[in-house]
């Protein structure tokens, strides 16, 4: 089975132009068929306080109404995508910008009100993954932003880790998946004032240790539940750790399997 690695950055690799450069030279140059996804969430913020509109979160997690909705697709959908892509063929990657509405790619339902009411939040429901395959095999390298759709002309805001986890369940029907999130930290470590204690392989036994001893909390809680799932559901390999871990002399990344 031909090999397809999904690649994820977040907002601090797209804030600094220089990283983000960097980045994208490293992503040029990793071989074989691939998918970018990308955040933005930063430069929304910032964006709306331009404009004047208040930012509103809970527990880290966005509020996204109507006029928040019309900045999130104006940042992650125009400005930020279309940097990277313009970025990418200058490297001579035949890159696409996407939305989940595009080639009705992404489906997603609005997040029920429970104690939170998110607004425009969408939970992603199906992957249409022949319709990427379909891009892939005409040597485009998709690039999604963290918009969905609902299938009845409403986008939605939807979490970057999210989709990139899902692309890569949906894609794994077709190619051995493997998927890199890329951020600021080397890895997953066992002490977070150490930067330098990554822990280089994780799986199933040893997630259950680190969860005992209290060494996986908080944000990265979400994110390897999200990554065991994902591995659950077809994808081979999940990698985390700085950019440098998407070229060949670096080995200081946090490998996670079953």
């Amino acid at each position: 089975m031909e090999k397809l690695s999904i690649v994820k950055i977040g907002g601090n690799i797209i804030e600094d132009d220089a990283s983000l450069k960097a980045f994208l030279k490293l992503f040029a140059n990793l071989k074989g068929k691939k998918i970018l996804v990308h955040g933005g969430g930063k430069r929304a913020t910032s964006m709306a306080a331009k404009l004047g509109i208040e930012s509103k979160m809970v527990n880290g997690r966005r509020i996204t109404d109507a006029e928040t909705l019309e900045v999130i697709t104006m940042v992650y959908g125009g400005l930020v995508n279309k940097n990277i892509v313009a970025q990418l063929q200058a490297l001579h990657v035949d890159a696409i910008g996407l939305t989940g509405a595009d080639v009705n790619s992404i489906s997603s339902e609005k997040r029920p009100v429970k104690e939170v009411d998110f607004g425009f939040v969408g939970d992603v429901k199906k992957v249409a993954h022949k319709s990427i395959d379909t891009l892939i095999k005409a040597d485009f390298t998709p690039v999604f932003c963290a918009i969905t759709h609902d299938g009845k002309g409403q986008l939605l805001n939807t979490n970057a880790d999210t989709i990139t986890s899902q692309v890569a369940v949906g894609m794994s029907e077709l190619y051995e998946t493997s998927i890199y999130y890329c951020f600021e930290l080397n890895g997953v470590l066992k002490d977070i004032n150490d930067k330098n204690s990554v822990i280089k392989h994780i799986d199933s036994n040893i997630y259950n240790e680190l969860l005992e001893q209290g060494i996986i909390a908080d944000g990265m809680l979400p994110k390897l539940e999200n990554c065991f799932d994902a591995l659950n559901h077809g994808v081979k390999t999940i990698n985390m750790g700085n950019t440098s871990m998407l070229t060949q002399e670096n080995d200081n990344f946090t490998r996670i399997s079953l």
